[in-house]
C-alpha cells in the first residue's frame, strides 16, 4: 500500500471529512430568475395534476438538461409517476354524536373537521363507539403503551395532540420520555391517524389544542373537506372512513355529556397506568365524496459518481404549491409558493451547477424535485416506498424548504437537534462562514416531521433540513428581533397564501449562505467514504442499523 493510500484509509477510518472542492459562488440573481419564473401566472400555482404541473415538469427537465445532468427517474427517464387519490367531501346528510338515543348534531368546520382517504363515493360511519385513547402512543422502546390491549376495530379513536410529556411536569411518569417540548413523531397528527388505521378503527378524531398542534382551528378547517393520498392497492386502503379533528369546545362538551372531565383525563393520559376510556357515545356520519385519481410526477436527475456510483448523496425540494384559490386583497388568485418552495428549487439548480463545474464526485449526486409536498409529503413518500436508488446506500438527504429572505445571518437554524451526526457537520461548516448554530425556536411544532426529508428519515437515511421559518435568524442587520419579525410576517400573512410571491424587497444573501452550506457538506460526503449516522436516542437509528452490512 502506498503512503497516499494508507493516509486516505486512515482518514476514512477516523471519519475525517475529505477535502471538499471550493464551494461555488451561489448566484442570487439566478435564484431570483428561477423564482420569478416558477411563481409567475404562467405556472398557475403549480398544483399537482393541472396544466401548471405540466408546464412545471417541462421547465424543470429543460433546466436540468441545460445543466448537463442525467435523467434519474423511472425506466431511465426524468420522472417518477406518482398517482394521487384526490377526494372532496360534499354536504353531510348525517353528522352527529349520539348518546343513549339522544343525538347532538355537529356543524362541519365549526364543531368538527374531517376528510377521507378511502376511494369511495360515500363516507359512512354507522353508530360507531367513541373510545378515548389519550395520546394514542405505542412506543415499546420507551416503555409506553396507551392502548393496553383495547380493541379499536369498527370504533372511533379519540386522541390528544402532541406527545405524552408535552406539558408534563418534573416528577410525572412521562417527564422527558418523549423529548419534552420537542415533538417526536408520536406527537404528529399523521402518526395518530396511522396508528388508528393499524388497529382497524373506522374513524379517528383528534381534540384540537392550539398550543399542542401549533396552529389555530382556522388552519385545521382550511382544507375544506379535501384530501390527497397515494393510490394504493385495495388491501392497503386505510380502515378510516373519516379522519380529522374536533374543536376543543366540542370535545369538552362531548366528554362532559359522557360523565367525564376532559381536563382530568388530559392529566391521566400522561401516566403510565392510563387506560382507554369508552365514552358511551357513538359517532354517525354519512357524507357524499367526490373522488378522482390525479396523475402527478417527481422529477429526478443525477451526476454519476466516478468511483462508487451506487452510493448516493441526495438533495431535495418540492416543486408543487397550492394552485388557484380565491382572490386576495391584491386580486391574486394563484398561491404560487415563491419561497415555499420555488426558492428551494432554485437552490437545487445552483447546487447542481456547482457540482457540474467541479471534478466528478466519487459518489453519485441525485437531485429530487418532489410533487405533492403540500398534500402530505406524498411525492417523497412515493419515492421512499419505491426508491430508484436503494435507501441503504443513500448517504444523506438534504432538504431545502423555505429560505429566509431578510439578508445575511450570523447563525444557521438547526431543525431536529440531537437526531444525527449531520448537525455536527452543519456546525463545523457554518463556522467556516463565521456563523454559529441556533436551535429551532418552537421544536414543539415538529417541523422535523413536516418536510420531504422526513420520508427518507423514516427509512433510516440521515437527513438535514434547511427551513427558514424554524426560528429567528440572528441577522447581520437587526439581529434576532429582525429575524423574528421576518418569520412573523411570512408565517402570519403569506405562508400558503397568494402573497407568497417574489418581491424586489427580498435580500437573498442569507439564502445564499444556507445553500452554500448544504453544497459544502454534500460535497464532502460525495468525495469521501464517510457515512453519517443517527445519534443514540433517535427513533431512526435502529432502522438504519438494520442495513449496516450493505455499507461495509
Amino acid at each position: 500500500m502506498t503512503l497516499r493510500l494508507a493516509a486516505a484509509s486512515l482518514l476514512a477510518a477516523l471519519s475525517v471529512p475529505a477535502v471538499a472542492q471550493t464551494a461555488p459562488t451561489i448566484d442570487a440573481a439566478r435564484l431570483t430568475e428561477t423564482v420569478r419564473t416558477l411563481a409567475s401566472d404562467q405556472f398557475q400555482g403549480r398544483a399537482p395534476g393541472t396544466i401548471g404541473e405540466e408546464r412545471t415538469i417541462g421547465y424543470l427537465i429543460g433546466r436540468l438538461q441545460a445543466l448537463g445532468l442525467e435523467p434519474a427517474g423511472a425506466d431511465g427517464g426524468w420522472t417518477q409517476p406518482v398517482p394521487l387519490l384526490h377526494t372532496r367531501l360534499g354536504t353531510a346528510t348525517t353528522l352527529a354524536f349520539d348518546r343513549k338515543g339522544a343525538a347532538t348534531p355537529l356543524t362541519f368546520g365549526t364543531d368538527i373537521y374531517v376528510s377521507t382517504l378511502q376511494p369511495k363515493d360515500q363516507a359512512v360511519v354507522d353508530n360507531a363507539p367513541l373510545v378515548f385513547v389519550g395520546y394514542g402512543v405505542t412506543a415499546p422502546e420507551r416503555g409506553w403503551d396507551d392502548f393496553k390491549g383495547q380493541d379499536l376495530k369498527g370504533k372511533v379513536a379519540v386522541f390528544l395532540i402532541n406527545d405524552p410529556d408535552f406539558v408534563a411536569a418534573r416528577g410525572e411518569d412521562r417527564f422527558g420520555k418523549f423529548g419534552g417540548r420537542t415533538m417526536t413523531y408520536y406527537g404528529r397528527w399523521t402518526y395518530k391517524f396511522e396508528e388508528a388505521a393499524r388497529r382497524g378503527a373506522i374513524a379517528a378524531l383528534i381534540v384540537h389544542d392550539t398550543e399542542g398542534v401549533g396552529y389555530g382551528w382556522n388552519v385545521v378547517k382550511s382544507g375544506g373537506g379535501e384530501n390527497y393520498g397515494l393510490v394504493v392497492p385495495p388491501e392497503k386502503v386505510t380502515s378510516l372512513a373519516l379522519q380529522g379533528w374536533i374543536s376543543g369546545e366540542t370535545a369538552t362538551t362531548l366528554f362532559a355529556n359522557a360523565g367525564q372531565d376532559l381536563a382530568k383525563l388530559r392529566i391521566a393520559a400522561r401516566r403510565k397506568d392510563f387506560k382507554p376510556v369508552n365514552l358511551g357515545t357513538s359517532f354517525n356520519a354519512a357524507i357524499p365524496v367526490t373522488q378522482a385519481v390525479v396523475q402527478s410526477q417527481n422529477v429526478l436527475a443525477r451526476i454519476p459518481g466516478a468511483k462508487r456510483p451506487d452510493e448516493v448523496v441526495m438533495y431535495g425540494a418540492h416543486w408543487d404549491a397550492y394552485g388557484e384559490g380565491a382572490p386576495d386583497e391584491a386580486g391574486r388568485i394563484y398561491r404560487a409558493g415563491a419561497n415555499d418552495d420555488a426558492l428551494g428549487v432554485a437552490g437545487l439548480f445552483e447546487i447542481a451547477r456547482g457540482f457540474k463545474a467541479a471534478p466528478p464526485p466519487d459518489r453519485s449526486i441525485v437531485f429530487a424535485f418532489w410533487t405533492a409536498e403540500e398534500r402530505g409529503l406524498l411525492g417523497s413518500e412515493a419515492y421512499a416506498q419505491n426508491p430508484i436508488f436503494p435507501v441503504e446506500k443513500t448517504v444523506a438527504n438534504f432538504g431545502l424548504d423555505i429560505l429566509q429572505t431578510a439578508g445575511k445571518a450570523k447563525d444557521v437554524v438547526l431543525v431536529g437537534k440531537g437526531q444525527g451526526s449531520l448537525e455536527d457537520d452543519l456546525a463545523r461548516v457554518a463556522a467556516t462562514q463565521g456563523r454559529t448554530v441556533s436551535v429551532e425556536s418552537l421544536p414543539e411544532r415538529g417541523l422535523f416531521y413536516r418536510a420531504d426529508h422526513f420520508s427518507m428519515a423514516k427509512r433510516g437515511v440521515p437527513v438535514l433540513l434547511m427551513m427558514g421559518i424554524a426560528g429567528a435568524s440572528d441577522l447581520v442587520d437587526g439581529g434576532k428581533p429582525a429575524g423574528q419579525a421576518w418569520v412573523d410576517a411570512y408565517t402570519g400573512k403569506c405562508y400558503h397564501q397568494a402573497c407568497d410571491a417574489w418581491s424586489p424587497d427580498w435580500n437573498l444573501d442569507g439564502a445564499v449562505q444556507d445553500i452554500s452550506l448544504f453544497y459544502t457538506i454534500g460535497d464532502e460526503l460525495a468525495r469521501s467514504a464517510r457515512w453519517p449516522d443517527w445519534k443514540a436516542g433517535s427513533e431512526f437509528k435502529a432502522i438504519r442499523d438494520q442495513s449496516a452490512a450493505a455499507r461495509k
